[in-house]
């Protein structure tokens, strides 16, 4: 009996996560590839551009470990995961006596990536006051703990990802246009899985058969119709949604018989699943606007200190006036 190549990629891997593998034989996925193998040797900040699912966080391992520094350190912080009053002290360090509570020095993920990678993921979330002192690591290699008098030089290579388009995000006055030209230097953009179709059947057996070998399961071999219905799918959720599919119908189905349940794949057309994030995001805008003029009616107009609006919301004053530049409130409004 012959093997199949991706048999033979699956006993070869052995325990790497199935995530791991997100390459196919689209002409989209060969181009990312090209781009990939030409970018990774430059020590150049990289920015990875592309909806969530796609594979953004496995793409920078990738750039770290082609790199020439891939024998350093690797340091992923994720952005959205850390309370903007926290992650300044995360990524730049703190010395001891900064703030109440800082008992010791602690150094940051900054200086934690010396000679080798930085990944910021999802860099949107950074707050403009966060984005000035990046902007000041990528332009002169320093940054400053806080509470230090002297900067500090490190060697370290940035990539940074996002699933926004981060030129919306300057026009709305959310992310500085100089740093986004800092780490656009190389743009590595990942196409949805629904723009790659003819890769859906190489990654739905792939899962298939690790699944098989982790579960000590023995579904067989999907068919064509079933083969159809997933190329035919948008696939909001990308390569992450394929996977998740794969694996709960191995361990649900009986005996050697695959089968994915329809119910399981999202009915809605591509146009809905395209509009529904939108118009949440709007309802959620809306929302803290009120809440925030709501804030400033009561501080009469006034951000920072005792009675602030700041203070009322449990925020720093840095913070609200980014979401009022963001929201476009006009704060003079609340001043009389």
């Amino acid at each position: 009996m012959t093997t199949s190549p991706v048999s033979s990629l699956v006993q070869s891997i052995g325990a790497i996560p199935p995530e791991a593998v997100i390459f196919g034989h689209s002409e989209a996925m060969l181009a990312v590839r090209e781009r990939l193998n030409r970018l990774a040797n430059a020590n150049v900040p990289v920015l990875i551009q592309g909806e969530s699912g796609t594979g953004k966080d496995i793409i920078a391992r990738m750039i770290h470990q082609r790199s020439p520094w891939k024998t350093g350190p690797y340091v992923k912080v994720n952005c959205p995961a850390i309370p903007g009053t926290l992650l300044e002290s995360e990524l730049f360090g703190y010395e001891k006596g900064a703030f109440t509570g800082a008992y010791g020095m602690k150094p940051g993920r900054v200086e934690m990536a010396h000679r080798g990678t930085l990944f910021l993921d999802e860099i949107s979330e950074l707050d403009l006051g966060l984005q000035s002192k990046l902007l000041q690591l990528l332009q002169d290699g320093q940054f400053c703990r806080i509470g230090a008098q002297e900067d500090k030089k490190v060697e370290v290579r940035v990539v940074c990802a996002t699933n926004r388009i981060l030129e919306d995000e300057i026009e709305n006055g959310t992310f500085r246009q100089d740093l986004f030209y800092r780490i656009n230097v190389v743009n590595l953009r990942l196409p949805a899985l629904r723009e790659r179709r003819a890769d859906v059947e190489e990654l739905a057996v792939y899962f298939l058969e690790y699944y098989n070998r982790k579960f000590n399961a023995r579904a067989r071999a999907l068919s064509p119709e079933l083969i159809g219905i997933l190329q035919k799918y948008h696939w909001p959720g990308n390569i992450r949604e394929l996977q998740n599919i794969v694996e709960r119908s191995v361990i649900l189905c009986s005996g050697d018989t695959f089968s994915i349940d329809e119910a399981w794949l999202s009915i809605q057309d591509e146009s809905a699943t395209s509009a529904a994030p939108a118009k949440m995001t709007r309802i959620l805008q809306d929302q803290e606007k009120e809440i925030i003029e709501s804030a400033l009616a009561e501080s009469r107009g006034k951000i920072a200190g005792k009675g602030g609006a700041a203070a009322k919301l449990g925020i720093p004053p840095s913070t609200l006036d980014s979401k009022i530049k963001q929201l476009k409130i006009r704060k003079d409004r609340f001043s009389t």
